[in-house]
């Protein structure tokens, strides 16, 4: 989390950094993207042929190898090439931590699940603190400016400012945020290495384990359900939380504070969500939290269409729509595992499937926003992919409550057992 959102807030000192303008070095997020993409392939397949503690663990040593060097950097290429690498760590640490979690709790897993993702949202949410503790106020205001810009796909960044104007503000304060990130993961990375020298037969245990669970009837299907669930569902998320800053200035004519705290609103709810959720998973079934997530998201993305520029509606959706889109990842996860066997490859796709949903909805409603100026797409887009994930819910579910073959076969031998016993009770009363 504080190494996917440390990068917004110390956006504009690493163009400075490397001599560029913000908006010419935005392929760094393409190169983190994908990334991110090939890491979450890559430990999909290498989670299960090596130790899960040793993979996070070296994945957690490349993002902090990666975080160290940033500040470092001088080259715009060099830059995004250690962006890939920290994409590709944070791949395979995302992958790497669900399977670890379904292997250690599988069908019990929902809490923690909840907890892992909670985690995400803290350090999303603790970065950019530290980020501006780091920075200590001396941004200038003129490049403050362009990153409050650059959080709006919907606004063009300027590109007035040059390097040479950027190159006197250049403030190397800003190292200290990825130092002590970097620091921080090393610390937490060396936990894993000690975990893998004391439980050396982890991989063989979490084996045996998951030839215990039963395969679904139609698992293929189910997990590309779940991976276009998941694509829909991510895609959402990060489309409203990136846009609904700029929607509220341009449609609702909010002022900047304003819209500012309304995009806290909806990430607060969300991170605060995650973290309720930790008590409610203990109590509730996976698929009752994706119920009630989903129930709440339709009504008020319904409710934010309906009245997409009235202040009250705004604010109330806002808050409405991102707790109820908190706890649907990490419950899809957990839902599944009650159905079928998740192996690394599988919760890869799942990974891969949100990554595209976070790249291409975005992009999407971005391009369509910009054709059609007086329709509130970031609104339509919220209510559209709601609508979509409450279709793909029942049919997932109906495709895994479907008995599959291994059940018939096993209700029929236990059917002749108890044929065979009643045969030999008969027998023993004719002797």
């Amino acid at each position: 989390g504080m190494s996917i959102a440390v990068l917004g807030p110390t956006f504009p000192n690493l163009a400075a950094n490397v001599h560029k303008n913000v908006s010419d070095i935005y392929y760094i997020f393409v190169g983190r993207s994908l990334g991110y993409l090939g890491g979450s392939v890559l430990g999909g397949v290498l989670v299960d042929c090596i130790n899960a503690h040793l993979l996070l663990g070296v994945s957690m040593l490349g993002t902090t190898i990666g975080l160290f060097a940033i500040p470092w950097c001088k080259k715009s290429l060099l830059l995004t090439v250690l962006m890939s690498v920290i994409g590709g760590s944070m791949g395979i640490l995302d992958t790497g931590g669900n399977i670890l979690v379904l292997s250690t709790w599988g069908v019990e897993a929902g809490p923690h699940m909840q907890a892992l993702h909670f985690s995400f949202a803290v350090g999303a949410f603790v970065a950019p603190i530290l980020a501006k503790m780091a920075l200590g106020g001396s941004v200038p205001k003129d490049v403050a400016g362009d990153e409050k810009t650059n959080q709006s796909v919907l606004k063009l960044v300027p590109t007035a400012l040059t390097p040479l104007s950027l190159k006197p503000h250049l403030d190397v304060d800003f190292l200290w945020s990825y130092v002590v990130i970097g620091t921080y993961l090393l610390f937490i990375s060396f936990f894993f290495f000690i975990l893998y020298s004391r439980s050396s037969s982890a991989r063989d245990k979490s084996k045996a384990a998951s030839q215990k669970h039963v395969t679904a009837k139609y698992h293929y299907a189910l997990i590309f359900l779940l991976f276009t669930f998941f694509f829909c569902y991510v895609g959402a998320e990060v489309t409203y939380g990136s846009y609904i800053f700029t929607y509220a200035k341009v449609f609702a004519e909010m002022k900047e504070n304003e819209a500012a705290a309304l995009n806290s609103v909806f990430w607060g709810a969300f991170a605060a969500c995650r973290g309720v959720a930790i008590c409610f998973a203990a109590c509730l079934y996976p698929g009752t939290l994706i119920v009630l997530s989903i129930a709440g998201s339709v009504l008020s993305s319904a409710c934010l269409v309906l009245f997409a520029t009235h202040p009250l509606s705004l604010w109330a959706g806002t808050a409405v729509y991102g707790a109820s889109m908190a706890t649907i990842f990490p419950s899809g996860i957990s839902w599944i595992e009650q159905y079928t066997v998740i192996q690394g490859k599988s919760a890869s796709l799942f990974v891969v499937g949100a990554a595209l949903g976070e790249m291409f909805i975005p992009a999407a409603v971005g391009y369509l926003q910009g054709r059609f100026h007086h329709v509130p797409v970031v609104m339509y887009a919220a209510l559209g992919t709601s609508a979509m994930t409450l279709v793909l819910f029942p049919i997932m579910y109906k495709l895994a409550r479907a008995p599959s073959h291994r059940d018939f076969r096993e209700v029929g031998e236990s059917e002749d057992r108890k044929a065979l016993l009643s045969n030999a009770g008969l027998n023993d009363d004719e002797e």
